[in-house]
Formats: structure tokens, C-alpha cells, sequence
């Protein structure tokens, strides 16, 4: 089968906000930096505010909605504080986390079986305002069935163990997404994919499952940004997705 769907690729800018945090003034300028993304070729912006606020703050939300021109994907954990900013702010998408405050970075998805009755109401809350619903979870198709049945839009699932596993190992890598890819196919849902993605496991990755609507990227993009800069980084990401 063709597909005509391009996979878009989102920019989570939380490290760049890292960077301006360590000395508290603004540098470097977090709402330019994204608008730079933009210009130079991001189909989207990710940022996952968390409770302490130890990279992106609550006001650089509201400031980002009235800059991107592309989409604006808010992640975290959907407390009652997240709710009300993602629900003054109306962003094009919601990524439902389940992390704690103490965690350094998400590392597992949602047990959508167990959370589903938790996250029904929630997804629906959200849709009331329009807001594109994606629910965080591992590599299982259970858990895509699940999320299914919360209402949500799409999927987008965890790459932590993909992006390690791939070192060693490409071929059992992408197989060990097929079954939860091919699933949420199956059902008529979104299919994102985020964490640990580089330029060395991305290409792989969009050749095995063509229907990859996003990729939420940040830690390498950042990192690669270091030595190539952020327009020639982006460059590259989007001829690895182009050109798989």
C-alpha cells in the first residue's frame, strides 16, 4: 500500500528552556528559538510543562500559542493545574503522560486498561474545546485497544526501549513496535511516536510504519543543534523522514 502522508516532525524545545533557566535571564530567547524552528522547517512545537517549572514555564505557554504558526503539542500529566493551561491556552494537541513530578524524563506509558475510566472524562473535557487528544503509551497493542476506548485521538508511542534496543539490534527494534503500530492502524487512530529519536534510529523507524502522523523530538535535536546549528539540524531530520 502507498502512502501519501508525510510524517511531520515537532520540535520539543524543553532543553532550550533548560539552558535559559541555569542563569535566569532570557538566553537563550525560548519563544524565538521556536519561531526559528518554524522558519526552519518544524511542522509543530512540542513543550511539557511540569509542576516546578524546571524548564518550560507556564507563561512561555500562553506567550508560544499567540507565536506558532504550525502546531502547538502541550505533554504532561493531566492534574488539575495541566488541565486549566491546556484549556485557557487550546492548543491544536493534548499528550496525556503519566509522570510524577520527580521524574527526569517520562519512561512509560499509560496502563490505559486500568486508567481507562480516569481518562475517559478527560479526553472528553478536552475535546469540548477542539483540542486534538494523544495519549502517551508503551509499545502494546492492549494499550492502544485501550486508549481507543478512552475517545482519544491518537497514540503515541513510548521509543525509549526502540531507540536503545536499536543499538544492538535494528531488525528486533522495529519489530518490537509492529504489533502496537499496526493496532492503532487498525482502529482508525493517530500514530505519533516520541522519545530517545535520533538521526541514527529515525529512518528505520518511518520506513517500517509509513503512517507515523508525528515525531516528537527534542534531547538529540538539541544536542545535534550543538554542532551543526538549528537550521541545518532540522534540515537533516526532515530528509531522514523524507527520504524513508
Amino acid at each position: 500500500m502507498r502512502y501519501t502522508l508525510m510524517t511531520k516532525l515537532s520540535i520539543n524545545i524543553n532543553k532550550v528552556a533548560t539552558l535559559r533557566n541555569a542563569r535566569g535571564e532570557n538566553m537563550p530567547d525560548v519563544q524565538q528559538f521556536a519561531i526559528d524552528c518554524e522558519r526552519f522547517g518544524a511542522q509543530g512545537i512540542t513543550v511539557h510543562p511540569r509542576p516546578d517549572e524546571r524548564h518550560i514555564r507556564r507563561e512561555d505557554v500562553y506567550q508560544l500559542k499567540s507565536l506558532i504558526r504550525t502546531e502547538l503539542n502541550i505533554e504532561g500529566n493531566p492534574t488539575e493545574a495541566f488541565r486549566e493551561l491546556v484549556l485557557d491556552v487550546v492548543p491544536t494537541q493534548v499528550t496525556l503522560v503519566p509522570d510524577t513530578p520527580d521524574q527526569l524524563t517520562s519512561n512509560h506509558g499509560w496502563n490505559t486498561r486500568h486508567y481507562l475510566d480516569y481518562l475517559q472524562p478527560i479526553v472528553d473535557e478536552f475535546h469540548a474545546k477542539r483540542i486534538r487528544v494523544s495519549i502517551f503509551v508503551d509499545a502494546s497493542a492492549e494499550m492502544v485497544e485501550y486508549a481507543k476506548k478512552t475517545g482519544a485521538d491518537r497514540v503515541e508511542i513510548y521509543t525509549g526501549p526502540y531507540a536503545k534496543l536499536y543499538k544492538d539490534d535494528p531488525v528486533r527494534a522495529i519489530e518490537s513496535l509492529r504489533a502496537a503500530a499496526e493496532k492503532a492502524q487498525e482502529l482508525g487512530m493517530g500514530l505519533n511516536m516520541g522519545h530517545d529519536l535520533d538521526r541514527k534510529n529515525l529512518g528505520a523507524l518511518i520506513k517500517a510504519y509509513p503512517w507515523i502522523a508525528e515525531v516528537s523530538i527534542g534531547h538529540a535535536i538539541i544536542s545535534d543543534a550543538l554542532y551543526l546549528g538549528i537550521e541545518e539540524t532540522i534540515k537533516q531530520y526532515r530528509y531522514v523522514i523524507a527520504n524513508n
